[in-house]
């Protein structure tokens, strides 16, 4: 749904105000929810073969003067997000919950790229999303370096598939805080950053999965009975929420602070998902290899986001048309449409509202921090 509202952080209603003129909606209609299940599916037959025009690894335009943060990069997507932006000579942190396996796995690649030209310019930090405390420490000590950051790659994900429902240390379902209101506040804490490093750009490694997601704003921990809580649900909620979220964000971005929002897919891909899998359903998942991207054709359409010259245009583009959601990338590194949920503009005011509320921070938090205002957050005060 468009309005005429949703283009000027000063002019756009309030989420309760949008949310006033239309029933309150609970969940995915049945077409809705059948599209969705469509398109997963036609994903994971076709991606290869939509893909097949990339070259296997994705070459990179120069980015020897680019700073990149990249979370969850000690496995996996971002294990060869972090390792190929640093072969290509780009200074690399590797944000983790793992330091002795983030700084082993820099020790090997050193070790392999000596002799091939200067040291790779690689260091890990250390990150725990389960914990907002630890995202608002590391954003201070991040920002305590006073140097830029050009792109910032929310890539660090969970889906807990066939697990109980589990809540983290702060209260929230863990999906829903890992997926999307741990980047989304640690996006919006080094804007500092990524304002010195302008133009940059904030990455959000998303999932087709989204396109079958939901996000009910007033019962995010899925905790009020409305709706039975599966594994499936949390992740594809917590998906869609982070798209939501970032359409609003791009919107709320002045073009002067230079900072851009892109979610991508990577396609459907093996990587370590597949140990939560029951044995009947991971000797399937191995079975069909040949639709499965690997980890390092699932890094394409990040590496295509982080670095293409035109991409801060095409958000740009996007935004003066007053398009209803922000970039979105294929695993085919071309644009794609988001879900027929993503958008709902009403419920995506709503989505920032509560995620804000969530994350401790306040609603004029962009405009203040644009401004180069401070602006506390309730967490990060106390340590662990």
């Amino acid at each position: 749904m468009e309005t005429t509202s949703s283009s000027s952080s000063t002019s756009s209603p309030s989420a309760a105000e949008l949310i006033s003129k239309s029933k309150r909606k609970e969940a995915l209609g049945w077409m809705e929810w059948l599209r969705g299940w469509l398109y997963v599916i036609y994903e994971m037959l076709f991606q290869r073969i939509l893909a097949s025009h990339l070259q296997n690894p994705l070459p990179l335009p120069p980015v020897n003067d680019l700073t990149c943060i990249v979370t969850g990069s000690t496995s996996g997507i971002g294990r060869e997000i972090a390792r190929q932006l640093a072969e290509s000579g780009a200074h690399v942190v590797m944000a983790v919950r793992n330091l002795k396996a983030a700084n082993e796995l820099i020790q090997k690649w050193q070790e392999e790229w000596s002799g091939k030209g200067l040291p790779l310019n690689i260091e890990a930090m250390e990150l725990d999303l389960l914990s907002l405390d630890s995202v608002v420490r590391f954003a201070e000590a991040w920002n305590a370096r006073l140097g830029p950051l050009h792109v910032l790659i929310n890539n660090a994900g969970i889906f807990s598939i066939g697990e109980p429902q589990k809540f983290s240390k702060d209260g929230y379902e863990e999906h829903m805080q890992v997926n999307h209101l741990a980047p989304a506040l640690l996006s919006i804490l080094l804007f500092p950053s990524l304002i010195r490093g302008s133009p940059s750009r904030i990455i959000n490694v998303n999932s087709v999965m989204h396109y079958v997601g939901f996000v009910d704003t007033e019962d995010m921990n899925v905790v009020s009975g409305r709706r039975k809580y599966t594994s499936l649900m949390g992740y594809s909620g917590s998906k869609l929420a982070q798209i939501k979220f970032s359409s609003i964000l791009q919107k709320r971005l002045p073009a002067e602070s230079g900072i851009n929002v892109v979610c991508v897919s990577p396609g459907i891909v093996s990587t370590n998902v597949a140990r939560d899998l029951p044995k009947i359903v991971q000797a399937a998942y191995h079975l069909i290899p040949y639709f499965i991207f690997n980890p390092q054709e699932g890094s394409r359409s990040t590496l295509f986001s982080a670095t293409d010259p035109q991409m801060p245009e095409y958000c740009e583009l996007l935004k003066a048309d007053d398009w209803p959601v922000c970039a979105f990338i294929s695993q085919d590194c071309r644009p794609a449409n988001p879900s027929e949920e993503a958008h709902n503009i009403e419920t995506s005011y709503k989505v920032w509202e509560k995620t804000l509320d969530l994350v401790g921070l306040p609603l004029d938090a962009v405009e203040r921090l644009v401004e180069g205002d401070e602006v506390k957050c309730r967490y990060g005060a106390q340590e662990e």
